[in-house]
């Protein structure tokens, strides 16, 4: 058990993360090459660097001497040395305030270089591992809340902290398991809502949610969630769950839930997904309600389909099938595609394509691990000391339990959305097709409920905003002051939750004078969106029959299989 990631473990850890570490290195190496050629510029970092460290120095003598100095500013809301003997402790606290001016100084060299924005962010992404790994806080003997634990427990903690590890290493990739996923089950207290499995291809289980309202809107609703995890993260457990909210609020709700692909869908391509996925549930839906039209409701990468969508419906003469489509922290236009643009350059895709190609498909813990890299922190590290140092067991959390249980990703299909979205951003440049069918967002005039979330570094907001410009349809933009994950799983009741809103958004209207003239109001956007969403919905009737059926939530998203549903399944065109 070490106590951080020394710097010949650094490429481990950019592996494990799916990310290329000699494109990492030579970001790194391209910064300080830079630095060197320009000698003054070196020479001002160095003395700054120096004047801190002094500034460090000095006011550590002094508070060994009883003064009372502040602590520098960075350690204000850190979570890392929240206990109190990092401020009271003049040598700990010493250890720190050097600690981060050293980071704010490295940090800075790379902010300030005159290299390519891709090339910084990459060397950012680089040294922020590094040095969140030598933290001071990961080194046991140091922490003083791990020598606190191990004191009290008679040194129980430190053997509990190494079984821990062991078992990690073991079982877990030699990663801090996270979360203790055993109280949750699957169609218990996760994806829990009642259900019927109405229909199964090669690709896609379509789940029909059962009433839970005397009468239901005319128009029945579809959630089209990413693929890149399951869909239950718009199904989380009961009270915390968008698609209860949406049954309890009279919407007849369907569900689609992607297989989980092996080597066999090697060449299934975006192409696929549209056609087997959200098209065929599009009618399947119609099918077996005999409405005339939907509505859905899309989050991230579900999102980004449903909006190709919209365009491919509109060129074939079948935009009356959608009524309205609610975006959730979704991407249409990639020009700022947000931290995941860190991976995203030429030789990185072809990287992760060689990868691929061997095996047919993206690992689902190389992207999961990807994901824990960008917040190191609170998703490696905080673990690190809590369950091998101090020999905690990690908490029960349900939204860790489903962000562990995550999808891996047809090769084909990946390569191309990172490429025609990430690298070349085709679809709100017009250029991409699908299908033999190029792809106009602008001319959609599908009505469209647009969220983002504040604290998104996946989808950024200013980002998703920009979906209300592409298309020609009337928008509502909503901006919640959540993250990615916490911006759907967003019930009413959470005290912290707000969010910004008005009527419609302006075509040509920034994101930032939208979010100037917008209202901040207490709660979740759920509850503006049940407003939305019943003016999109139709008139009342009695809810449509149900199909029988196997139970949700169905086998794939237990990563089983099973004979074909309803229609036969489509040859799948490769």
């Amino acid at each position: 058990m070490v106590n951080a990631m020394p710097f010949e473990d650094f490429n481990y850890g950019m592996d494990m993360a799916a990310v290329d570490p000699a494109s990492m290195n030579d970001a790194l190496k391209d910064v300080m090459q830079e630095l060197m050629t320009d000698p003054m510029r070196m020479t001002t970092w160095m003395s700054s660097l120096m004047m801190s460290e002094q500034a460090v120095a000095m006011n550590t003598m002094r508070r060994m001497q009883g003064e009372e100095i502040a602590p520098v500013s960075a350690m204000q809301g850190d979570k890392r040395f929240a206990d109190p003997a990092w401020k009271t402790n003049p040598f700990l606290l010493g250890t720190v305030e050097q600690y981060l001016v050293r980071r704010q100084s490295a940090l800075q060299v790379i902010d300030s270089s005159r290299l390519p924005e891709a090339t910084r962010r990459k060397a950012r992404f680089a040294l922020t591992m590094m040095l969140d790994a030598i933290a001071p806080s990961n080194t046991p003997w140091m922490n003083p809340a791990v020598v606190k634990t191990a004191m009290e427990s008679g040194g129980k903690s430190l053997v509990d902290g190494l079984q821990q590890f062991l078992d990690d290493v073991k079982n877990n990739g030699g990663y801090p398991k996270q979360v203790d996923s055993s109280p949750f089950t699957l169609g218990e207290n996760m994806a829990a809502t009642p259900g019927t499995v109405v229909f199964r291809n090669e690709l896609i289980e379509l789940i029909a949610y059962t009433p839970q309202t005397e009468t239901v809107h005319e128009r029945p609703l579809l959630c089209s969630p990413p693929w890149i995890n399951k869909y239950y993260i718009m199904d989380l457990a009961p009270g915390r769950s968008f698609v209860e909210w949406a049954v309890k609020h009279g919407h007849q709700t369907f569900m689609i839930s992607y297989r989980n692909p092996d080597e066999t869908m090697r060449n299934f391509k975006m192409d696929d997904y549209l056609r087997l996925g959200l098209l065929t549930a599009i009618d399947e839906v119609l099918r077996i309600t005999g409405a005339p039209d939907l509505n859905i409701a899309a989050l991230c990468l579900g999102g980004t389909m449903s909006a190709i969508a919209l365009s491919y419906l509109h060129t074939h003469g079948q935009a009356h099938k959608i009524a309205s489509a609610t975006f959730t922290n979704t991407l249409v236009d990639f020009s700022e595609p947000g931290d995941l643009g860190v991976f995203t350059d030429e030789k990185s895709v072809s990287q992760l394509e060689k990868t691929m190609n061997e095996r047919g498909f993206l690992e689902s813990s190389e992207m999961a691990r990807t994901f824990d890299w960008m917040r190191a922190n609170d998703l490696i590290w905080s673990y690190v000391v809590s369950n091998w140092y101090m020999g905690k067991k990690p908490p029960s959390f349900d939204i860790l339990t489903w962000n562990g249980d995550s999808t891996r990703m047809p090769a084909a299909m990946h390569s191309q959305y990172l490429r025609s979205c990430y690298l070349n951003n085709e679809i709100s440049k017009g250029t991409f097709t699908i299908c033999d069918t190029p792809i106009d967002m602008s001319k959609v005039q599908t009505p469209l409920y647009v969220l983002g979330a504040e604290a998104d570094h996946i989808a950024p907001w200013h980002t998703t905003y920009q979906t209300t410009q592409l298309t020609g349809g009337p928008a509502k933009y909503v901006l919640t002051n959540a993250g990615h994950i916490a911006g759907i799983v967003n019930p009413p009741g959470g005290g912290k939750a707000a969010h910004w809103t008005k009527s419609m958004v302006t075509k040509g209207e920034s994101p930032e004078l939208w979010r100037a003239s917008a209202e901040k109001k207490p709660g979740s956007w759920w509850e503006d969106w049940a407003v939305w969403a019943a003016d999109y919905g139709g008139d009342q009737r009695a809810p449509y029959a149900i199909p029988e059926g196997e139970a949700a939530p169905g086998r794939y998203v237990r990563n089983e299989t099973g004979e074909p549903i309803g229609h036969p399944a489509q040859e799948v065109h490769v």
